[in-house]
């Protein structure tokens, strides 16, 4: 039997999952995942057919050899000659649009005319609130996910903060069936009339507990169910409280390389993209779409962070110097996305950023939780100096939260050689007294100018060798929704250059083929430049890369080696027999009751307690981890 129009356009187009596969599975589990009764007496799924006679198209053309080579250009131009010419070829490669979904209404969608665009992140929120703390029964009765499988659901992490109190408590759900089966979006792009104005684009969100790197199209996939309660007296006690959230998040983002080949370049007259997802397929989403001339700036995000004061005459810097600094944010083609020496008030950022994309820190508006809810939109601007690069190790000092509101300090100092055994400093942009002070001491603050310069202070016993300084942030513009890192080195002492030892890596067995450190979280592929952003704060413990790492790959389903084989990332013994509740805790999520008697009970999901977390408790246990493979 001849192949119909809808596969031969999968076929074409997805490069080795075919539609028939990706609709079978996803048909095995709708009985399960999107219809009938379940025990939380959910709504269930309207039974109508979907729609199919929109997705008859032809095959696309096949992209040209020149298309190959533009694309093998790009990736071939160094960073170096990014940075200094601002190199553009005349042809921009497909950009990674981000579609955002809320409560089964699409967030309007600004790109620009005439642009190609890929499926890079699609982002869908469903919430209902409540006055009861009723777990997500609520959600399931009567939200866009109502008609969904939520058999099997169940809690499985709590964590609170807020300390000293009122508390926020968020409690996580999975294991429903729609969280945890196959299933597909279908991207349409329409006129105002409902009729297709160029090829559907069939994307595979996977499956909860594997991942296939070459049929799924995400690299980070996170289903999951939330329930906030606000007011809490204490982080367990919330029986007085009378605010309450119960919501379903969907995060898929980062396309692998063979999905970033699905694209789609929008006639005049789309208006829509239709959004269809195989689990509920006879209510698609409907995101608007307005295409904009822009001859401003054009897509991508490059940071540029320079040394305003000069090394001596050999190069180095001398301990004990104050350093300024300047950063400047462009877009792709080099355009400046705000004018030197200045960077706007954070009112004019913040929560949706500016015209040409700038971002600054936004979870006071949008609330994030390391794994389970939405920490790529944080978006926050900040830079750190860390070294000598030989002594590079986690800082276990935890940063007080004083430390952000003091109007007299800028720049935190974050470790020390004589308590932590490396130096480091970090301020985020605007500095921490205007982003924090605006929000809890004085709102003016937050309509100051700001400024794009600051200073870091070496130490006076600061040890030779090569020092990193590096800026991160994040950009998003008609559509695109993009990281960006940057790392120069200074030379402190000695023009002899130092290489830091780390003890894990290299990573790349899993972050490949479009799920690159270089490309997900912060853009940044230099492991030895995240501790110092990376300490633990008062109000985020779980700052640490070592803990982050420990609670993803953990709690992750999709996480390729077993988990107690810690070889698969550590490279020597030594580099886990740092015992600490942090160390453990953020792994395991539960330790014996002798451990409960002299160590206390887990109080957090991420390290295990408070501020004692990351003190080492004995050097004699734990010297061995069972099934290591060290």
């Amino acid at each position: 039997m001849a192949a119909s129009a809808f596969t031969r356009t999968r076929s074409c187009t997805m490069g080795g999952l075919g539609a028939p596969r990706a609709l079978l599975a996803s048909l095995a589990g709708l009985m399960l995942a999107c219809g009938g009764q379940d025990t939380l007496d959910a709504a269930p799924l309207d039974a109508q057919a979907p729609d199919l006679t929109s997705l008859e198209t032809t095959s696309p053309k096949p992209a040209s050899p020149d298309t190959h080579l533009m694309d093998k250009a790009l990736l071939d131009v160094g960073a170096p000659s990014l940075f200094g010419g601002w190199p553009w070829p005349d042809k921009t490669p497909a950009v990674g649009l981000a579609l955002e979904v809320k409560n089964g209404v699409g967030k309007p969608l600004r790109v620009r005319q005439g642009a190609t665009f890929f499926i890079n992140q699609i982002d869908i929120r469903a919430f209902v609130n409540s006055t009861r703390d009723e777990g997500l029964r609520n959600l399931i009765a009567q939200s866009d996910f109502g008609g969904l499988g939520w058999w099997g659901v169940r809690q499985v992490d709590q964590e609170s903060v807020g300390a000293p109190g009122p508390y926020t408590r968020r409690r996580y759900y999975r294991g429903a069936a729609w969280m945890d089966l196959p299933s597909h979006f279908i991207v349409e792009p329409v006129d105002s009339r409902g009729r297709l104005t160029g090829v559907p684009i069939l994307l595979n969100a996977g499956t909860e507990h594997q991942r296939r790197a070459g049929l799924d199209d995400f690299f980070i996939r996170r289903f999951r169910g939330i329930q906030t309660a606000n007011g809490c007296a204490t982080p367990d006690d919330c029986s007085a409280s009378t605010s309450f959230e119960e919501e379903a998040i969907l995060e898929l983002r980062n396309a692998y390389e063979h999905a970033q080949r699905q694209t789609l370049t929008l006639r005049s007259d789309t208006r829509t993209l239709r959004l269809r997802w195989s689990l509920r397929p006879a209510a698609p989403y409907e995101i608007p779409v307005e295409q904009v001339v822009d001859g401003r700036y054009t897509y991508g995000f490059r940071i540029g962070v320079e040394a305003l004061t000069p090394p001596r005459p050999d190069g180095t810097y001398a301990p004990g110097t104050e350093i300024s600094f300047q950063l400047t944010l462009r877009d792709g083609a080099g355009n400046r996305l705000h004018d030197k020496g200045y960077l706007p008030p954070y009112n004019e950022v913040a929560p949706d950023g500016t015209d040409s994309g700038l971002q600054y820190y936004r979870a006071f508006f949008d609330a994030t939780a390391t794994y389970y809810r939405r920490k790529h939109r944080e978006r926050m601007l900040m830079t750190q100096i860390i070294g000598p690069a030989q002594h590079i190790q986690p800082i276990r000092s935890i940063v007080a939260l004083e430390a952000f509101l003091d109007p007299e300090v800028d720049e935190q100092v974050v470790a020390t050689p004589e308590r932590d055994g490396v130096f480091s400093q970090f301020a985020t942009l605007p500095f921490a007294n205007v982003l924090f002070g605006g929000a809890f001491i004085d709102p003016n603050l937050w309509n100051q100018p700001n400024t794009d310069t600051w200073q870091f202070k070496l130490p006076a016993n600061a040890a030779p060798g090569t020092y990193l300084v590096t800026v991160k942030g994040r950009r998003a513009y008609l559509g695109e929704d993009l990281p960006a890192t940057t790392t120069i080195e200074l030379q402190v002492g000695t023009k002899q250059r130092t290489q830091p030892k780390l003890t894990t890596g290299p990573c790349t067995s899993c972050h490949s083929k479009g799920g690159e450190l270089g490309v997900v979280l912060h853009a940044n592929d230099n492991r030895a430049a995240c501790a110092g952003c990376h300490a633990p704060l008062a109000f985020e413990l779980e700052g640490p890369i070592f803990v982050r790492t420990h609670f993803i790959h953990s709690r992750s389903n999709r996480f390729d080696a077993p988990l107690q084989q810690c070889s698969s990332c550590h490279q020597t013994k030594e580099s886990i027999q740092r015992t600490s509740k942090a160390a453990c805790l953020s792994c395991h999520k539960r330790y014996p009751d002798s451990h409960v008697a002299q160590f206390g009970p887990i109080e957090s999901m991420y390290v295990g307690g408070g501020a004692e977390s990351f003190q080492q408790c004995t050097g004699a246990c734990h010297t061995r981890h069972p099934g290591s493979g060290l």
